[in-house]
Protein backbone atom coordinates (compact mmCIF):
# COMPACT_ATOMS: atom_id res chain seq x y z
CA UNK A 1 0.00 0.00 0.00
CA UNK A 2 1.15 3.73 -1.19
CA UNK A 3 1.41 6.26 2.17
CA UNK A 4 -1.17 8.72 2.02
CA UNK A 5 -1.41 11.92 3.16
CA UNK A 6 -4.46 14.22 3.89
CA UNK A 7 -7.53 13.37 2.52
CA UNK A 8 -6.45 10.01 0.81
CA UNK A 9 -3.53 11.31 -1.82
CA UNK A 10 -0.14 9.99 -1.79
CA UNK A 11 3.02 11.38 -0.44
CA UNK A 12 3.60 12.10 -3.83
CA UNK A 13 0.72 14.09 -4.69
CA UNK A 14 0.95 15.91 -1.28
CA UNK A 15 4.46 17.28 -2.08
CA UNK A 16 3.78 17.94 -5.69
CA UNK A 17 6.34 15.63 -7.06
CA UNK A 18 6.90 14.37 -10.66
CA UNK A 19 9.98 12.49 -11.52
CA UNK A 20 12.02 13.12 -14.18
CA UNK A 21 12.36 9.87 -16.54
CA UNK A 22 13.76 10.68 -19.59
CA UNK A 23 17.69 9.61 -19.84
CA UNK A 24 17.84 12.10 -22.53
CA UNK A 25 16.87 15.23 -20.38
CA UNK A 26 18.38 13.79 -17.83
CA UNK A 27 22.02 14.07 -19.71
CA UNK A 28 21.19 17.48 -21.07
CA UNK A 29 20.55 18.77 -17.43
CA UNK A 30 23.62 16.86 -15.87
CA UNK A 31 25.59 18.63 -19.01
CA UNK A 32 24.08 22.04 -18.73
CA UNK A 33 25.43 22.04 -15.18
CA UNK A 34 28.93 20.19 -16.02
CA UNK A 35 29.82 19.35 -12.48
CA UNK A 36 33.52 19.13 -12.12
CA UNK A 37 35.95 17.27 -8.97
CA UNK A 38 36.15 20.61 -7.78
CA UNK A 39 32.21 21.22 -7.20
CA UNK A 40 30.35 20.84 -4.13
CA UNK A 41 26.34 20.00 -5.67
CA UNK A 42 23.63 20.95 -3.09
CA UNK A 43 20.70 19.15 -5.30
CA UNK A 44 17.24 20.10 -3.85
CA UNK A 45 14.81 17.49 -3.90
CA UNK A 46 16.46 14.68 -5.75
CA UNK A 47 13.88 12.23 -5.12
CA UNK A 48 14.88 8.34 -5.96
CA UNK A 49 18.05 9.48 -7.52
CA UNK A 50 17.76 10.14 -10.88
CA UNK A 51 19.65 13.05 -11.07
CA UNK A 52 21.80 12.67 -8.08
CA UNK A 53 23.51 9.43 -9.38
CA UNK A 54 24.88 10.89 -12.69
CA UNK A 55 26.01 14.07 -11.07
CA UNK A 56 27.41 12.48 -8.69
CA UNK A 57 29.85 10.40 -11.04
CA UNK A 58 31.49 13.80 -12.25
CA UNK A 59 31.25 16.16 -9.14
CA UNK A 60 33.71 16.37 -6.27
CA UNK A 61 30.63 16.33 -3.75
CA UNK A 62 26.70 16.19 -3.73
CA UNK A 63 24.70 17.29 -0.21
CA UNK A 64 20.82 16.42 -1.55
CA UNK A 65 18.32 17.73 0.22
CA UNK A 66 15.19 16.02 0.25
CA UNK A 67 11.99 16.21 2.99
CA UNK A 68 10.24 12.73 1.86
CA UNK A 69 11.52 10.08 4.64
CA UNK A 70 10.37 7.58 2.07
CA UNK A 71 12.90 8.94 -0.84
CA UNK A 72 15.13 9.03 1.78
CA UNK A 73 14.95 5.43 2.33
CA UNK A 74 15.22 4.72 -1.51
CA UNK A 75 18.38 6.79 -2.07
CA UNK A 76 20.34 5.46 1.34
CA UNK A 77 19.93 1.80 -0.55
CA UNK A 78 22.55 3.06 -2.89
CA UNK A 79 25.01 4.47 -0.96
CA UNK A 80 28.03 6.93 -2.89
CA UNK A 81 30.62 7.55 -0.85
CA UNK A 82 30.87 11.36 -2.24
CA UNK A 83 26.64 11.79 -1.72
CA UNK A 84 25.15 12.70 1.63
CA UNK A 85 21.41 12.50 1.66
CA UNK A 86 19.99 15.10 4.07
CA UNK A 87 16.48 14.85 5.64
CA UNK A 88 15.05 18.58 5.55
CA UNK A 89 13.03 21.31 4.33
CA UNK A 90 15.08 23.28 1.89
CA UNK A 91 13.24 26.28 2.71
CA UNK A 92 14.66 25.55 6.26
CA UNK A 93 18.06 25.07 5.77
CA UNK A 94 20.83 27.33 6.06
CA UNK A 95 22.72 26.81 2.69
CA UNK A 96 25.86 29.23 4.03
CA UNK A 97 26.08 26.84 6.74
CA UNK A 98 25.45 23.27 4.76
CA UNK A 99 28.28 24.58 2.26
CA UNK A 100 30.14 25.42 4.54
CA UNK A 101 30.08 21.85 6.14
CA UNK A 102 29.93 19.86 3.31
CA UNK A 103 32.40 21.70 1.02
CA UNK A 104 35.91 19.85 1.62
CA UNK A 105 38.19 20.09 -0.78
CA UNK A 106 35.67 21.23 -3.18
CA UNK A 107 36.26 25.24 -4.22
CA UNK A 108 32.82 26.46 -6.51
CA UNK A 109 29.28 25.47 -4.98
CA UNK A 110 26.38 24.93 -7.43
CA UNK A 111 22.25 24.80 -5.96
CA UNK A 112 20.33 22.70 -8.78
CA UNK A 113 17.35 20.51 -8.72
CA UNK A 114 13.81 19.62 -10.45
CA UNK A 115 11.39 21.57 -8.34
CA UNK A 116 8.37 20.69 -6.49
CA UNK A 117 5.92 23.22 -8.19
CA UNK A 118 5.08 23.79 -5.04
CA UNK A 119 8.33 25.65 -3.32
CA UNK A 120 9.51 26.85 -6.64
CA UNK A 121 9.13 30.62 -6.12
CA UNK A 122 9.68 30.52 -2.23
CA UNK A 123 12.60 28.67 -3.02
CA UNK A 124 13.73 31.75 -5.68
CA UNK A 125 12.91 34.44 -2.77
CA UNK A 126 15.73 31.80 -0.55
CA UNK A 127 18.04 32.19 -3.36
CA UNK A 128 18.15 35.60 -3.46
CA UNK A 129 18.53 35.96 0.17
CA UNK A 130 21.16 33.40 0.60
CA UNK A 131 22.61 33.76 -3.12
CA UNK A 132 26.49 34.59 -1.55
CA UNK A 133 26.42 30.47 -0.44
CA UNK A 134 26.59 29.14 -4.21
CA UNK A 135 28.03 30.25 -6.86
CA UNK A 136 25.32 29.41 -9.27
CA UNK A 137 22.27 27.72 -9.62
CA UNK A 138 20.18 25.32 -12.05
CA UNK A 139 16.18 24.46 -11.57
CA UNK A 140 13.83 22.52 -13.80
CA UNK A 141 10.55 24.40 -12.86
CA UNK A 142 7.41 24.86 -14.43
CA UNK A 143 7.54 26.64 -17.82
CA UNK A 144 5.19 29.84 -16.75
CA UNK A 145 8.21 30.18 -13.58
CA UNK A 146 11.03 29.94 -15.97
CA UNK A 147 9.75 32.80 -18.23
CA UNK A 148 8.54 34.68 -15.06
CA UNK A 149 12.60 34.44 -14.17
CA UNK A 150 13.96 35.12 -17.46
CA UNK A 151 11.77 37.81 -18.70
CA UNK A 152 12.92 40.32 -20.94
CA UNK A 153 11.81 44.09 -20.52
CA UNK A 154 8.58 44.49 -22.67
CA UNK A 155 6.95 41.17 -21.86
CA UNK A 156 3.94 40.08 -19.71
CA UNK A 157 5.93 37.88 -17.73
CA UNK A 158 8.51 40.95 -17.05
CA UNK A 159 8.30 41.93 -13.26
CA UNK A 160 9.59 41.91 -9.61
CA UNK A 161 10.64 38.62 -9.46
CA UNK A 162 12.84 38.70 -12.74
CA UNK A 163 13.69 42.23 -11.93
CA UNK A 164 15.09 40.74 -8.91
CA UNK A 165 16.87 37.78 -9.64
CA UNK A 166 18.04 39.65 -12.85
CA UNK A 167 20.14 42.01 -11.11
CA UNK A 168 21.92 39.70 -9.39
CA UNK A 169 22.49 36.96 -11.96
CA UNK A 170 22.55 36.37 -15.49
CA UNK A 171 18.97 34.17 -16.23
CA UNK A 172 18.85 31.61 -19.32
CA UNK A 173 16.34 29.50 -20.16
CA UNK A 174 18.48 26.66 -21.61
CA UNK A 175 15.44 24.23 -22.94
CA UNK A 176 11.81 22.90 -22.29
CA UNK A 177 10.61 19.74 -21.80
CA UNK A 178 7.50 18.38 -23.07
CA UNK A 179 5.19 16.30 -20.00
CA UNK A 180 6.07 12.64 -21.00
CA UNK A 181 9.49 13.04 -19.54
CA UNK A 182 7.99 13.15 -16.48
CA UNK A 183 5.97 10.35 -14.08
CA UNK A 184 3.08 10.84 -13.21
CA UNK A 185 3.05 13.63 -16.41
CA UNK A 186 2.00 17.06 -15.70
CA UNK A 187 -0.10 18.97 -16.95
CA UNK A 188 1.81 21.51 -17.99
CA UNK A 189 5.72 22.35 -19.54
CA UNK A 190 8.45 22.46 -17.80
CA UNK A 191 11.90 24.61 -18.16
CA UNK A 192 15.47 24.22 -17.14
CA UNK A 193 17.16 27.33 -16.35
CA UNK A 194 20.21 28.82 -15.30
CA UNK A 195 21.39 31.65 -12.94
CA UNK A 196 25.05 32.74 -12.95
CA UNK A 197 25.74 35.16 -11.08
CA UNK A 198 26.77 38.71 -11.91
CA UNK A 199 30.85 40.16 -10.54
CA UNK A 200 28.44 42.38 -9.02
CA UNK A 201 25.04 42.78 -8.61
CA UNK A 202 23.32 45.65 -9.41
CA UNK A 203 22.03 46.24 -5.81
CA UNK A 204 23.53 45.60 -2.49
CA UNK A 205 22.89 42.97 0.30
CA UNK A 206 21.95 45.57 2.08
CA UNK A 207 19.44 47.20 -0.30
CA UNK A 208 17.60 44.00 -1.93
CA UNK A 209 14.86 43.72 0.76
CA UNK A 210 13.67 47.04 0.38
CA UNK A 211 14.55 47.19 -3.27
CA UNK A 212 12.02 44.37 -3.32
CA UNK A 213 9.20 46.56 -1.99
CA UNK A 214 10.06 49.66 -4.42
CA UNK A 215 9.76 47.08 -7.37
CA UNK A 216 6.13 46.13 -5.66
CA UNK A 217 5.35 49.61 -5.43
CA UNK A 218 6.33 50.18 -9.07
CA UNK A 219 3.84 47.38 -10.52
CA UNK A 220 1.15 48.21 -8.27
CA UNK A 221 -1.03 48.04 -11.14
CA UNK A 222 0.44 47.31 -14.23
CA UNK A 223 -1.92 48.86 -16.78
CA UNK A 224 -0.85 52.38 -14.79
CA UNK A 225 1.90 54.48 -15.54
CA UNK A 226 4.86 53.95 -13.97
CA UNK A 227 4.79 57.36 -12.54
CA UNK A 228 0.97 56.69 -11.16
CA UNK A 229 2.06 53.71 -9.45
CA UNK A 230 4.83 55.75 -7.44
CA UNK A 231 2.46 58.86 -6.84
CA UNK A 232 -0.38 56.09 -5.52
CA UNK A 233 2.70 54.53 -3.44
CA UNK A 234 3.25 57.73 -1.76
CA UNK A 235 5.98 59.41 -3.20
CA UNK A 236 5.86 63.25 -3.76
CA UNK A 237 5.27 63.94 -7.24
CA UNK A 238 7.99 66.82 -8.01
CA UNK A 239 10.68 64.15 -6.86
CA UNK A 240 9.52 61.47 -8.92
CA UNK A 241 9.38 63.98 -12.11
CA UNK A 242 13.39 64.98 -11.23
CA UNK A 243 13.84 60.86 -10.87
CA UNK A 244 12.33 59.89 -13.98
CA UNK A 245 14.12 63.22 -16.06
CA UNK A 246 17.34 62.40 -14.09
CA UNK A 247 17.15 58.29 -15.25
CA UNK A 248 15.94 59.07 -18.77
CA UNK A 249 12.69 57.46 -18.09
CA UNK A 250 9.43 58.90 -19.57
CA UNK A 251 7.08 59.48 -17.19
CA UNK A 252 4.51 57.81 -19.01
CA UNK A 253 5.92 54.15 -19.91
CA UNK A 254 4.55 50.75 -18.29
CA UNK A 255 6.33 49.55 -15.43
CA UNK A 256 7.18 46.35 -17.98
CA UNK A 257 8.63 48.75 -20.22
CA UNK A 258 11.63 49.78 -18.00
CA UNK A 259 14.99 48.58 -17.99
CA UNK A 260 16.42 46.46 -14.89
CA UNK A 261 18.62 49.65 -14.83
CA UNK A 262 15.88 51.97 -15.08
CA UNK A 263 14.58 50.78 -11.75
CA UNK A 264 18.15 50.45 -10.15
CA UNK A 265 18.20 54.07 -10.67
CA UNK A 266 14.95 55.05 -9.43
CA UNK A 267 15.33 53.14 -6.26
CA UNK A 268 18.75 54.93 -5.48
CA UNK A 269 17.34 58.48 -6.05
CA UNK A 270 13.88 57.90 -4.56
CA UNK A 271 15.24 56.48 -1.26
CA UNK A 272 17.07 58.82 -0.20
CA UNK A 273 14.16 60.58 1.13
CA UNK A 274 10.36 59.74 0.37
CA UNK A 275 7.94 62.03 1.66
CA UNK A 276 6.11 65.61 0.16
CA UNK A 277 8.65 67.91 -1.21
Amino acid sequence: MRPEGPRGRTRRQVLGRHYLASPGILGRIVAAIDPGPDDLIIEVGPGRGALTFPLAERAGRIAAVEKDPEAVRTLGTHPRPNVEVIESDILGVDLFALAARCRGGTRRTKLVGNLPYSISTPLLFKVLDERTAFDSAAFLVQKEVAGKVCARPGGKDYGPLAIRLQAQFAARIAFTVRPGAFVPPPKVDSAFFTLEKRPEGAVTGEEERDFGRFLRACFRQRRRTLRNNLAASGFAAARIDAALAAAGIDGVLRPEAVPIEGFVGLFRMLSRRKGNE
